[in-house]
């Protein structure tokens, strides 16, 4: 699990969460210690490289109350941009 942090004219600062090479479950228990932390309005992206991680993030995240956004990228990952519901 690779972790950074960028900053963005959009957004203050957007918290990035690398699982591409994790198996499940951990996507899943990594995202859900994120998302613990995460207050309303703010947005977590989580990056994973299979269809079935991309499904149970996505799963939870919804489970929790938040947005998810889901985008693939040239090279077959998935970024999952999930926010908190104010």
């Amino acid at each position: 699990m690779r972790e950074s942090f960028y900053h963005s004219e959009e957004v203050n600062a957007l918290d990035i969460l690398d699982c591409r090479g994790l198996s499940c479950p951990l996507p899943v228990m990594h995202t859900r210690k994120k998302l613990e932390k995460l207050a309303a309005g703010e947005s977590l992206e989580v990056i994973v490289d299979t269809g079935t991680s991309r499904d149970n993030v996505s799963r939870l995240a919804k489970k929790e109350g938040c947005e998810v956004t889901v985008r693939e990228t040239e090279e077959g990952n998935y970024i999952l941009t999930i926010t908190r519901k104010a």
